[in-house]
């Protein structure tokens, strides 16, 4: 029964959502979500005994809501040549940065399954947002079944060893920045660091669009010479489009400040884990499967680009 109730939800959640809009459908995907949690629970209170056994072999899934989580896949290619990838974008919920945390979770949700179909041993949210909105939920549902991870905390973590008493910059989505949770995390971890949010909201969609063109330089300086960004000792790229644009934000401060980007540092983690689980992958081939909920020409090249090789889209079609 509850599995099935489950079923249902993950099988329906767009055609339910399409029959509202506005205020409705948030209450909507939030009743949706709220079923997923407690009937999560349930399932896994009664697994719970039985321990899902990993390979090395099996590998990593990673998600996102487009190309911001091809940043934190090549890191992890760079970092971890011989581990095998299953990336999936919902390019037709991109980006998640102006979507409702309630529908945030229950496209993560989503996504974590297929991606346990695909036999993955650990599961990357390489997105800001849908890492603060959606990981307490998805790590519950996942129950034993996979290691799951996130870009925050392993960002959290560098910050506090790296700038204590210092002064950090931080830009995100609107949804990362409101959800505070970067300020929640390190006030848990007594971290000494005074730290000044700004949402960026129409980046994402800009560099979705544009990539690293002239095209959102405007819009970028519009951004950056906000007043409370101009005393900072380094600013966190708290959305994994942002690295693409590292090299504009660096020369916007003359190079007198660090960008921190996430990326390489999430790699090390997710590298750490897998050490200290006996699951890294010393002999795999470090094959690469990519899979998008919609296809798009700036994820086609974007892929191409990082991965400097010729990349076969696949589409699945997760939310027909």
């Amino acid at each position: 029964m509850q599995r099935s109730v489950i079923r249902d939800l993950r099988e329906n959640i767009p055609y339910y959502a399409a029959l509202h809009t506005g205020y409705v459908k948030n209450r909507l995907f939030l009743a949706i979500t709220h079923i997923l949690r407690y009937h999560t629970a349930q399932i896994n209170i009664k697994n719970r005994p039985f321990m899902t056994q990993h390979t090395a072999s099996q590998p990593i899934g990673i998600f996102d809501s487009g190309i911001g989580g091809l940043t934190v896949a090549h890191a992890i290619v760079k970092h971890l040549p011989n581990e095998n990838i299953v990336y999936f974008g919902d390019t037709a919920h991109l980006p998640y940065g102006d979507k409702s945390t309630a529908a945030i979770q229950a496209y993560s949700v989503k996504i974590a399954d297929m991606l346990l179909q695909q036999h993955c041993k650990l599961i990357l949210i390489a997105c800001s947002s849908a890492s603060a909105a959606a990981y307490e939920l998805v790590k519950e549902y996942i129950g034993d079944k996979a290691i799951v991870m996130n870009v925050i905390d392993p960002t959290v973590h560098f910050m506090r060893d790296s700038y204590p008493q210092k002064h950090i910059g931080l830009i995100g989505t609107r949804q990362t920045v409101n959800s505070n949770i970067y300020k929640k995390k390190f006030d848990a971890l007594n971290a000494d660091i005074k730290l000044t949010s700004l949402a960026t909201n129409l980046l994402a969609s800009a560099i979705e669009e544009f990539g690293n063109s002239k095209a959102i330089d405007g819009l970028l300086h519009e951004y950056l010479s906000h007043h409370s960004l101009q005393e900072v000792d380094a600013l966190v790229l708290a959305c994994t489009h942002y690295p693409i644009i590292k090299e504009k934000i660096t020369h916007f401060y003359n190079n007198k400040i660090e960008i921190i980007d996430p990326s390489d540092i999430v790699a090390h983690t997710v590298k750490k884990c897998l050490e200290q689980e006996n699951l890294l992958n010393i002999d795999g081939k470090g094959t690469k499967h990519f899979y998008v909920s919609d296809y798009t020409e700036s994820f086609a090249s974007g892929t191409k680009l990082f991965f400097n090789e010729e990349v076969t889209l696949k589409h699945y079609p997760l939310w027909e």
